[in-house]
């Protein structure tokens, strides 16, 4: 192989008797991979982050960024972008004109296609500044003029401990889920929980000297944990690929792309004993992508495809659902009944008879000797009073409820509304499959539930699949069509637009896409 290689290198200068034989050995073999006709083309990527944080809209914990990948073989160019927001697009600071506007100045300035930029919103809650679309570019630009030559590894790894599903199936065969929004049901109610992700999925970039140029990793939960000073924050995110960064060579990037995590929160979201801290949650995040990492061999690969399509899917009328909870609203106020009691003195008797069920409102020997002389003051006392606090505990419980009816009910007009105005049944949305050597990834607009990323995982027939959702627009949550048959007791189901028709032909969409890679 080596003397094939020389054959077709250029002649060599005369090399001096003290240059090193070593030294000698490394010219031929770089010069010999690089002029040799039967080696494997050279993948070159360049990565580049700009500061996206607006530092106007108070004070800043940690800075946003927009952060771009550029890969090109000798076939496809492609960007990969990811940005500290919410969504691409419809809620959120980033408007709905930025996608058009950065793909229309890529096209321009550097000639890559629309459908080959693929921009991902991390989904983290931060404040991002006003010409956020004029720094993605400027992001862009920056990592297409310095690309290197890359070896690329695929790999996953494991993270359990930070997030939680927030989706409760309750004993009556509803569904809640945890928000700040709105109460909790009694936990008496709750049957179980739906199932988490733990995978982190894994790209990484290495020059050809070995040092680390990028990692993507993917993973599925809402970073919405904030920080206790209430700044602004890329959330989990921000500190996980910040561990990555610092654990790696001096000038790593890593890009973070949001995965399914329509249905997940982070862990203990509703904690009342701590102050709210992303921080932890992060670095458990980072070190565990990092695990992962170290266990991915790079080596040269060119395999680089892009496949990009639209898809047609029907859209969800709510009609009948939206008169149904609004009976349901009329209910539960119908449902109130009057008590004796208000917060100043429900409080305290709740005190009293959790300490002591038995002699709450005196000392025992008060209600003894009331026994044995034949009174029962203190005991019908205690009576009335748990009647009442029943009635007051269940006017609360009718509250909370009625709290997240009147939440999912605004979001079902919502969406209504919207289906009225457009004047359609259906909604075209953007997907894209990509290979980048053993690293497969599909894409969706929408807030993907995490089962849905299981499937798809599950059917592809590759190892190393991955899912992205916020991907190229925003079309809110996108649950199962199990998940829809509970229109209006979750976010998920009632924050979405889709019919739940829409979860056979998404995936049956994706099998096929994959299937081309």
């Amino acid at each position: 192989m080596k003397k094939a290689i020389l054959r077709r290198a250029k002649p060599f200068p005369v090399i001096p008797s003290a240059v090193p034989l070593l030294l000698f050995a490394a010219i031929i073999g770089s010069v010999g991979l690089a002029s040799s006709p039967g080696h494997a083309a050279s993948l070159r990527a360049g990565v580049a982050k700009v500061d996206i944080t607006n530092r106007e809209a108070g004070p800043v914990n940690d800075p946003l960024y927009v952060k771009a990948l550029v890969l090109k073989s000798d076939t496809t160019t492609a960007v990969l972008v990811t940005v500290d927001a919410v969504a691409i697009g419809e809620i959120g600071h980033i408007k709905n004109d930025y996608l058009p506007k950065v793909r229309s100045q890529l096209e321009k300035e550097l000639g890559i296609a629309p459908s080959q930029v693929l921009v991902n919103a991390s989904h983290c809650h931060g404040v991002v500044c006003a010409d956020v679309d004029a720094r993605t570019v400027q992001a862009v630009k920056k990592a297409a003029e310095n690309l290197v030559p890359v070896k690329i590894g695929a790999g996953e790894g494991h993270e359990d401990r930070i997030m939680e599903n927030r989706r409760l199936k309750l004993k009556s065969g509803k569904e809640a889920d945890v928000r700040h929004a709105y109460a909790l049901p009694p936990d008496e109610q709750v049957a179980e929980v739906g199932p988490v992700d733990p995978q982190i999925g894994l790209l990484r970039l290495d020059r050809l000297d070995g040092s680390t140029l990028a990692v993507v990793y993917n993973f599925a939960c809402h970073p919405i944990q904030g920080v206790p000073s209430g700044g602004n924050t890329a959330d989990i995110i921000g500190f996980a690929s910040k561990v990555i960064e610092e654990n790696l060579s001096d000038d790593t990037l890593a890009l973070f792309l949001q995965g399914c995590g329509g249905d997940i929160n982070p862990v203990m979201y509703k904690d009342v004993e701590n102050a709210r801290s992303a921080e932890p949650l992060g670095n458990l995040l980072g070190l565990s992508a990092l695990q992962g990492l170290r266990k991915i061999e790079c080596r040269e690969d060119a395999r680089f495809e892009l496949v990009s399509e639209t898809l047609t899917l029907p859209r969800g009328d709510r009609t009948e659902r939206i008169f149904q909870l609004e009976a349901e609203q009329q209910r539960l106020l119908n449902s109130l009944g009057g008590t004796s009691l208000n917060l100043k003195t429900f409080l305290p008797l709740v005190v009293k008879y959790n300490l002591s069920g038995e002699f709450p409102s005196y000392y025992s020997h008060r209600y003894l000797l009331d026994e044995k002389l034949g009174r029962n003051d203190l005991s019908r006392l205690d009576a009335e009073n748990r009647r009442n606090m029943n009635a007051y505990i269940n006017n609360i419980h009718t509250m909370e409820e009625l709290t997240r009816v009147n939440t999912n009910l605004a979001l079902l007009r919502k969406h209504q509304q919207s289906l009225v105005d457009s004047g359609k049944r259906t909604i075209d949305v953007e997907l894209a499959a990509v290979r980048i050597g053993d690293f497969v990834l599909t894409t969706f607009p929408g807030e993907l539930t995490v089962r849905i990323g299981l499937n798809i995982k599950e059917r592809s027939p590759h190892p190393h699949t991955f899912v992205a959702g916020y991907t190229n627009g925003y079309i809110y949550y996108a649950p199962t069509a199990e998940q829809l048959a509970n229109v209006g007791g979750a976010q998920e189901d009632s924050d979405c637009i889709l019919d739940p028709q829409w979860q056979q032909l998404y995936e049956v969409k994706v099998a096929e896409m994959l299937g081309k890679l």
